[in-house]
This record gives C-alpha cells, structure tokens and sequence, in this order.
C-alpha cells in the first residue's frame, strides 16, 4: 500500500530544550526512520584519552544564597 502525502507546513517558532546522540526530531510524515549512528576521530587522536585525575578533598564552596545551618 503506497500512500502520496502532500503537505505544507509553516513553523513560525520552534523551541528545542535539549537533543542527545539518540534523538528524533520530526516534522511531517515519514514511511520510515532508520537509525544512524556514526563516530569519527576528527582529531586524528591515535591512544587512548589519558585517566581523569581524582581529587579526595571537598572544595569550600559559598553558596550565592545565604542558608540557614543545618539543623539535627
């Protein structure tokens, strides 16, 4: 079964709040959405990414908000 949609669609304003590696985005009709997942090493990098460096200290952070001291 074939169906022939035409359509016109007029979008004045869009907001989009957040878009992952996973996301489908969707304007109209589609027979079929085929997945499609590529990765590319656009720096040309040749090892693997060094280890992240841990820290076992707790900055002193000073909240923007006064707060009251915890109660307990």
């Amino acid at each position: 079964m074939n169906f022939h949609i035409n359509q016109n669609i007029t979008i004045h304003n869009l907001k989009i709040d957040g878009i992952t590696n996973s996301s489908v985005f969707q304007i109209g009709s589609a027979g079929i959405i085929k997945s499609l997942s590529n990765l590319y090493n656009t720096g040309g990098f040749t090892e693997p990414a060094p280890g992240a460096e841990t820290s076992q200290e707790t900055p002193e952070v000073t909240p923007l908000v006064p707060l009251a001291p915890p109660t307990g």
